[in-house]
């Protein structure tokens, strides 16, 4: 069927070529009719960032402007109107709308909003952050992703390197509540590597050593690995609320006279509420004396590291075994921005079992195309067999689609990816999402398959 349509679309091509704008009608479906207006959508972006900026970034240091236009919550129901019509609304609605937003958001960025660990704008942040929106990358392969994955890189590095460790890795996490739990995933899977596959059976009554003044993410982490929340031990805190290491020291001797597991301890560089800071050095010595791994939490105080006068704070931070540091806190990134850093490369591969970070390098695919099945919803999956191979799965080689892939990654013409399932050799996987897509888009997609492969 697919050989018949290639035919007799190359016979009627010159009759039958579209335009992007003409509709083509099969079975009551508009095929390439327009779906979406461009220029009204890019009319409407315009007016929208003219209202930020009028309205959020010209006046984020005008004192006279109010930190926030508080109303209740009923009330702030009825004045923003966010019933979900069937409908939809028209541009100087929907800019309405953004400007009741802007209007009754707390303004974070206003000079005397104290409230949180985060406040300010920083506008080279703010033009990053337009940029990530607009290309809306998902940073996971440098296929996808070839400048953000590098920039992701060499941020990573550079705070490792004010860590003080000589290397290490690191990935950017939804919060530091994700960095604290990724980082006890790690300490108990260096204290049993087992436990990936194995699961908890078997395992002893595992027990961490945290800070009374740490942030509730660690319970809270403790509580979804399955540890429990019981087997968290807070430790007693000075007057200026750090931790007191022979408190710790006398607790850890305690519960492993208990029969329990001690496996981790948490130290806090920056609490929450006094802005604390645990003594780092006798706290590793306890680690290093008893075997256990030693996790910072500097979500708030690690970029103290930056400064030549106050990185005295973090002092011996370098001997821990991870850190984790929120740059959208006191380096005013974007909320969110941060990172879970790690100093032994050799657990931070974990980081990639069920996080999705080690998703490495996708290469390629492509005359005759021979779907796999029948799609069921937007997934079209075939294969492309160039004139010397008979069809598969007899004599498909494996390399077909990688070696397409890589022609057309680096042609730029068109992105497009392939797997092997259950045994099927390598084939391509189309996902057809965007209302943009056209007839004329879905023939080149072939074509260019097709001229990318026909040698091979």
């Amino acid at each position: 069927l697919v050989i018949a349509w290639q035919l007799y679309r190359d016979t009627h091509q010159r009759e039958m070529v579209p335009s992007k704008r003409s509709a083509v009608l099969v079975d009551g479906v508009i095929l390439n009719g327009p779906t979406t207006d461009a220029r009204a959508g890019e009319k409407f972006v315009e007016d929208a960032c003219r209202l930020i900026m009028e309205e959020v970034v010209l006046k984020a240091t005008d004192v006279s402007e109010k930190v926030c236009e508080w109303r209740p919550p009923e009330q702030l129901k009825q004045l923003l109107d966010l019933e979900m019509r069937d409908t939809g609304e028209p541009h100087h609605r929907l800019l309405e709308l953004c400007q009741d937003v802007i209007r009754y958001s707390v303004k974070t960025n206003h000079p005397r909003f104290f409230n949180q660990l985060y406040a300010g704008l920083d506008y080279y942040s703010l033009v990053a952050r337009f940029m990530t929106e607009a290309l809306n990358p998902s940073v996971y392969t440098y296929e996808v992703s070839p400048v953000f994955l590098l920039v992701e890189e060499a941020v990573l590095k550079k705070m490792i390197e004010f860590i003080g460790w000589k290397e290490g890795d690191g990935i950017f996490n939804p919060g530091g509540s994700v960095s604290n739990m990724y980082a006890m995933n790690l300490a108990r899977y260096k204290y049993c590597p087992d436990i990936k596959e194995k699961g908890l059976s078997g395992l002893p009554r595992l027990i961490l050593f945290t800070s009374a003044e740490c942030h509730y993410s660690m319970k809270k982490a403790a509580s979804f690995l399955g540890i429990g929340t019981e087997n968290v031990c807070f430790v007693e805190t000075d007057g200026r609320g750090k931790m007191i290491p022979a408190e710790l020291e006398k607790q850890i001797w305690q519960a492993s006279k208990e029969g329990a597991a001690p496996f981790l301890v948490c130290a806090t560089s920056g609490t929450t509420v006094l802005g604390a800071f645990d003594p780092l050095d006798e706290i590793a010595d306890i680690c290093e004396k008893h075997g256990l791994w030693l996790h910072v939490d500097a979500s708030w105080g690690g970029s103290a590291l930056m400064s030549r006068k106050h990185r005295k704070l973090l002092h011996g931070i370098h001997r821990a075994d991870s850190v984790a540091w929120n740059p959208h806190k006191m380096l005013m990134a974007g909320i969110q921005c941060c990172a879970l850093l790690v100093k032994d490369k050799s657990v931070s591969s974990l980081l990639a079992f069920g996080l999705g970070w080690g998703l490495n390098h996708c290469v390629c695919r492509g005359f005759i195309f021979c779907l796999h099945f029948g799609p069921e919803y937007a997934n079209i999956c075939f294969w492309y067999i160039p004139p010397s191979l008979s069809p598969p799965p007899s004599s498909h080689p494996m390399q077909v689609a990688p070696a397409i892939k890589e022609r057309m990654m680096k042609k730029g013409s068109l992105m497009l990816g392939y797997q092997p399932h259950r045994g099927k050799v390598n084939f391509f996987r189309q996902v057809v999402i965007s209302p943009q897509v056209s007839r004329e888009d879905m023939d080149f997609l072939l074509d260019e398959i097709d001229l990318l492969g026909r040698d091979m």
